[in-house]
């Protein structure tokens, strides 16, 4: 009796799990291709090939999904670069929202942005006028003394002229070095002037923008 009842639930399939093959993820089958192309199925991925994307199927042979093997150097390098990217561009709409809340905060109108605009503008036009007037002074201080060694070598073409005073030649060295710094300073100072310019006008077209949002 026990016997006959046993084979009954056999043929109903409640001993079909003891029998089923063993699966890695519930009934999913990989497929994958070789070094040859050719392609392979199985309930696993031999591990010379566990660098190889693969494709999940179902248990009617069905694609459900891929799952991506490990990546290559490259591939890693490319990632970190896509990574990098994204970070970069979220640190830029992070900056860009800043910018838009502190012009909000800031201003009321744009004639107040122009305002300020016109009083730096005109503070650093008066520091370049101020720098090229010391300039000219030092350029003219040079050619004096420039004047006053003629007669010493090594301005003078007399061969037998005598060697310049110390305390001239340090002048002219001195004089030099400050016209050549001040040429620098007024040279970064009508470039900063220039980058302001810039960021005052798009300012107040952001501006503009957002206040007719």
């Amino acid at each position: 009796m026990f016997l006959r009842f046993f084979i009954c639930l056999i043929c109903l399939g409640w001993g079909a799990p003891i029998l089923a093959a063993p699966s890695s993820k519930q009934g999913t089958t990989y497929k994958w291709t070789d070094d040859n192309g050719r392609v392979h199925y199985g309930d696993h991925v031999p591990p010379q090939y566990a660098d190889e994307d693969r494709e999940l199927l179902n248990e009617q042979g069905v694609r459900v999904g891929i799952e991506e093997g490990l990546d290559t150097p490259e591939e890693r390098a490319e990632k970190a670069r896509i990574k990098a990217l994204q970070e970069e561009a979220r640190t830029q709409k992070l900056a860009a929202a800043r910018r838009d809340r502190v012009l909000l905060e800031t201003y009321l109108s744009v004639a107040e942005i122009e305002m300020l605009r016109d009083r730096r503008l005109e503070l650093m036009e008066s520091q370049i006028k101020v720098t090229e007037q010391y300039l000219n002074n030092l350029r003219k201080r040079l050619l004096t003394l420039q004047q006053e060694a003629i007669g010493y070598k090594p301005y003078s073409d007399i061969p037998d002229a005598p060697e310049i005073p110390e305390n001239l030649a340090l002048d002219i060295s001195r004089t030099v070095a400050s016209i050549t710094l001040y040429e620098r300073t007024l040279a970064s100072t009508r470039t900063l002037q220039g980058e302001v310019r810039e960021k005052f006008a798009r300012d107040i077209v952001r501006f503009a923008e957002l206040k007719t949002y």
